[in-house]
């Protein structure tokens, strides 16, 4: 059961954990998601424990209409049953996919599907990205859908705390990725991903700024943060209160 009360309070609480503990969440000025309608899988590297979170603010902050559902291991998810009301669907590696391709074939009648792409921890300078198998089948039962990769880094650069680092690249058409043979289609969201990956590490080597966009709530909400994002020339006289 999805719960958006509770989505809204667990969204505030994990917010305030990560400013305790990291800089501002920032989006690179170039990789804002490029289509936000209709079926979309966002797929992403996983790096980090704080991936879960970050899903979280780039959820509400730039899809603020759309439910978004999650994959978690079932064991995990079994110790912390509250996250079904977050989102959370449980898989068992030991079923197999076709649970999960189900599930989320259900999910994307009508929302929209964040997931780590490698189905496990994976080192962000990995190529190519492992991609699960569940994500390479899923545009076989989903070719209307949108995959769209998600870079994540954490990186330190001036600060004691480390910066939350995010960017979207271009979608890939289900139809097109339905039309490869599996290997194929894995090679094609690997590199899809490695390339945002490697594009958002050279924004992150650069340490500046004025590269980045903050993710925060705007008062009238996406249109505000693509306004912000066609003035990104002008990035450079952002307030310094919102990179703490």
């Amino acid at each position: 059961m999805h719960s958006p009360r509770l989505l809204r309070l667990a969204g505030a609480v994990f917010t305030a954990t990560a400013r305790r503990r990291m800089r501002a969440p920032r989006l690179a000025c170039w990789g804002a998601p490029a289509v936000t309608e209709g079926p979309i899988v966002v797929f992403a590297s996983h790096a980090s424990w704080w991936d879960g979170i970050f899903f979280m603010a780039l959820a509400q902050r730039l899809f603020p209409a759309r439910r978004g559902f999650v994959p978690m291991q079932a064991a995990a998810l079994g110790h912390y049953s509250l996250f079904r009301r977050l989102g959370a669907f449980p898989v068992d590696p030991r079923d197999g996919a076709e649970p999960f391709l189900a599930t989320a074939a259900r999910v994307l009648a009508r929302d929209m599907l964040w997931m780590n792409a490698p189905g496990r921890f994976a080192d962000a300078r990995r190529r190519p990205q492992p991609i699960a198998a569940g994500l390479v089948r899923l545009a076989e039962r989903v070719p209307q859908a949108q995959f769209i990769p998600l870079a994540m880094e954490y990186p330190f650069w001036s600060a004691r705390r480390p910066e939350m680092l995010a960017a979207f690249g271009p979608p890939l058409p289900g139809a097109a990725l339905q039309a490869m043979p599996r290997p194929a289609r894995r090679a094609a969201l690997a590199g899809a991903l490695g390339a945002t990956l490697d594009r958002l590490a050279g924004d992150a080597m650069a340490r500046d700024p004025a590269r980045f966009l903050p993710v925060e709530q705007e008062r009238d909400g996406m249109g505000g943060f693509f306004d912000r994002r066609r003035k990104a020339a002008s990035a450079r006289g952002l307030d310094p209160e919102l990179g703490r």
